[in-house]
């Protein structure tokens, strides 16, 4: 389960930067693309547990779904897929593999109390 060493990174990087602001943390935000790998739940159940005993604990972990986007080179167009299982253009129906975004797994924000 690497959530759990994931949710260990965001609490050990938000401790730090609330430390270094003299606050306290009450969210953590998120972006997690859905070809990141990273089971949702699972992140949520990791934090909750990395937390525990920490100066985060009572936190909140919000999470920001990142559809996968991919390039249509006979649209000329970025698309949403609706389906990781087929990457086709859901416009034309072309195979397309450029991944615009979806892969994300990025720390945007934090919620500082002072």
């Amino acid at each position: 389960m690497h959530e759990l060493s994931i949710a260990v990174s965001l609490v050990e990087l938000a401790q730090e930067e609330a430390e270094a602001r003299g606050g306290q943390v009450t969210a953590v935000y998120l972006r997690v693309g859905v070809l990141s790998g990273v089971v949702r739940d699972a992140l949520l159940f990791s934090y909750t547990v990395a937390c525990q005993g920490t100066p985060l604990e009572g936190s909140r972990l919000e999470i920001e779904d990142v559809p996968v986007v991919v390039y249509c080179a006979d649209c000329g167009e970025q698309r949403t897929l609706e389906s990781i299982q087929l990457f086709r253009c859901p416009q034309c129906g072309a195979p397309t593999g450029d991944v615009r975004s979806g892969k994300e797994l990025e720390l945007v924000a934090l919620e500082i109390e002072q």
